[in-house]
């Protein structure tokens, strides 16, 4: 049997405590703890603090903050400080007091960041100079690294003056003021005009006190714009609008200067301020107007090129700064209304005869139709009354229609005398505008220009074979096309209508009549000016044997042999608005009447 074997169990009262301190009594350790902890720099996590750099590697910076622990951050975050060294000071961000590892993490970069903006946000209201450098250009300016914040410098806050070429102040070293902060958005604005402003203000001061009206002054070109120049008068800007650059027509400022040129300017006037100053450079030279020739007058012909096109005229400038309009109404004989368009373009070389001439005024009104024979004179030997001529509709009116004979005259045709026999309530009707339309001369108003123009006199007036055929008592077949209240449309042979009284549709059977209905119908009334039959059913059975005595017509039978083939001829062509050659129905008429 093996024999046990006793271990050492030690004694139970034996101090550890003492031990583990080394002899110190628990008292006098905790003294030495904190006088270590008194040693340690007090941190809190999300702070910026500053510390020493310990130590550089390929990789990481060492930096001692009064910690426990050292931080380590990557050395890339020191590449803008290239002679970093041992010893330096630098910003720290505490990101964490240790991490998993128990270790220190700082950041620099972060760090410079909040100092930055703390740092711009100071200068804003201090408005304190700072310097930046210029990393690259941008969209609309430049960007700025301002203590380690990319900041914007806009184009036109670079200098006093307009910046042609960017990329000349990148990789510089520049002062600036910060101008605006965006606060949400964490945007920094800067200028370098606000620290030039400064230093010009004083001396603008000096120059805007001396300016007068009528001075004349040196100036640079600054800047040229659609509407003006900009003219640098030594620290205060003047413009020279575009109506002051020339005495002639100026489409565009690059026509008279240059960038950077150096003229004389007059002041034309400046606010009470003095801040906008009108200039002038035309007013440096004579007035075209008074070196215009002395022997021009009114009826005299001139050239000219046509600098401006407007729908009432044209601008022709027939010397440097001279200009005459040319009236739309002088630019044809026509009456037509038109624009200037239709005549002339701009740039065109013109031929004009002056019209009216005031030098005071420095107004002129010019004419080119006065070049051209003028259609009115000697009117009535090419167009003598009784004359027939092809025309153009050319519009309508209420009371008639305009059609041109020639270019710059025009006839009217008045309703009336469109047509014997056709009622016309408006012109449209019996023609449209562009056609041809044959006419004849009524009478002529030289003084006036105007021709009355007829158009139904080409034939002969119908009605006075009517007044023979349509007599009253005369029995017609004809078809009601309409009624109304008190009457009834008829239409009757030849294409001609009558009225038909309410009361004189009655039929035998003691109904009325209806629309589309053919009957009997007597006359009772002729007018031959009024151009008005009267006609009755009513008639054809009330007067008993009276009715076979009386003459009667239709429309299939007008009176037997050449006579009712003639009226049949006619009969065709009543629809239209003419009624075309009436020579058979005045040959019927003669023989009607010779019977």
């Amino acid at each position: 049997m093996a024999e046990n074997k006793i271990i050492d169990q030690g004694n139970p009262d034996f101090d550890w405590d003492a031990l583990a301190n080394e002899g110190y009594s628990q008292a006098k350790h905790a003294e030495y703890a904190d006088t270590y902890e008194a040693t340690l720099t007090s941190i809190n996590e999300k702070e910026v603090i500053l510390g020493t750099v310990v130590a550089i590697t390929d990789r990481e910076v060492v930096v001692n903050i009064g910690y426990k622990s050292e931080g380590v951050i990557a050395i890339n975050e020191f590449r803008y400080k290239e002679d970093l060294a041992v010893g330096d000071e630098v910003v720290v961000f505490v990101e964490s007091q240790e991490d998993r590892n128990g270790q220190l993490v700082v950041s620099h970069k972060t760090a410079r960041m909040h100092h930055a903006w703390d740092r711009v946000n100071e200068v804003l209201k201090t408005g304190e100079v700072i310097t930046g450098h210029v990393k690259c250009r941008t969209k609309g300016g430049l960007i700025v690294d301002v203590f380690g914040i990319e900041a914007f410098l806009p184009g036109s806050q670079i200098d006093v003056k307009p910046i042609r070429d960017y990329d000349m102040y990148v990789g510089k070293d520049m002062e600036f003021r910060v101008v605006k902060i965006n606060q949400e958005f964490r945007n920094v604005v800067v200028s370098h005009k606000a620290l030039i402003e400064a230093e010009l203000e004083e001396q603008k001061k000096q120059i805007i006190s001396g300016l007068e009206k009528g001075q004349v002054l040196e100036g640079t070109v600054k800047n040229i714009t659609s509407y003006g120049v900009f003219i640098d008068l030594g620290g205060v800007d003047g413009l020279v609008h575009i109506t002051d650059l020339s005495w002639g027509r100026v489409n565009h400022p690059e026509e008279i200067v240059e960038l950077d040129q150096k003229l004389n300017v007059v002041i034309l006037d400046f606010d009470d301020d003095k801040k906008r100053i009108a200039l002038g450079l035309k007013q440096l030279q004579a007035h075209p107007w008074d070196a215009l020739d002395e022997g021009m007058n009114v009826g005299d012909t001139v050239k000219g090129k046509v600098v401006v096109l407007a729908d009432y005229g044209a601008f022709v400038e027939i010397a440097p700064g001279v200009e005459g309009l040319i009236h739309v109404s002088e630019m044809s004989w026509s009456q037509h209304l038109r624009t200037a368009q239709d005549f002339l373009k701009v740039g065109d070389e013109v031929e004009a005869v002056v019209l009216t001439l005031d030098r005071e005024e420095r107004k002129m009104s010019l004419g080119i139709k006065q070049l051209m024979p003028d259609p009115w004179e000697e009117i009535e030997k090419r167009y003598p009354v009784q004359s027939k001529h092809n025309a153009k509709v050319r519009n309508f009116t209420n009371f008639g229609v305009f059609v041109e004979l020639e270019e710059g005259v025009d006839g009217l045709i008045h309703i009336s005398d469109l047509s014997w026999q056709k009622k016309i309530k408006h012109p449209s009707e019996f023609c449209k505008v562009g056609e041809e339309m044959e006419v004849i001369v009524l009478e002529i108003d030289q003084e006036n220009r105007r021709i009355s123009l007829g158009h139904k006199q080409l034939e002969e007036n119908p009605w006075d074979v009517f007044e023979t055929i349509f007599g009253e008592g005369s029995l017609h077949q004809g078809t009601i096309v309409e009624q109304k209240d008190k009457s009834g449309i008829v239409s009757l042979p030849y294409g001609v209508e009558g009225i038909c009284p309410a009361k004189h549709m009655r039929k035998e059977d003691g109904s009325n009549a209806k629309v589309e209905e053919t009957l009997e119908f007597k006359v009772i009334e002729f007018n031959k000016d009024a151009k008005k039959i009267v006609v009755s059913h009513l008639r054809t059975f009330e007067e008993g044997e009276d009715k076979p005595t009386t003459k009667k017509s239709s429309s299939k039978s007008g009176g037997g042999g050449s006579s009712s083939k003639a009226v049949s001829d006619i009969n065709k062509n009543s629809e239209k608005s003419t009624l075309g050659d009436l020579d058979a129905l005045a040959a019927l008429k003669e023989k009607m009447e010779g019977k």
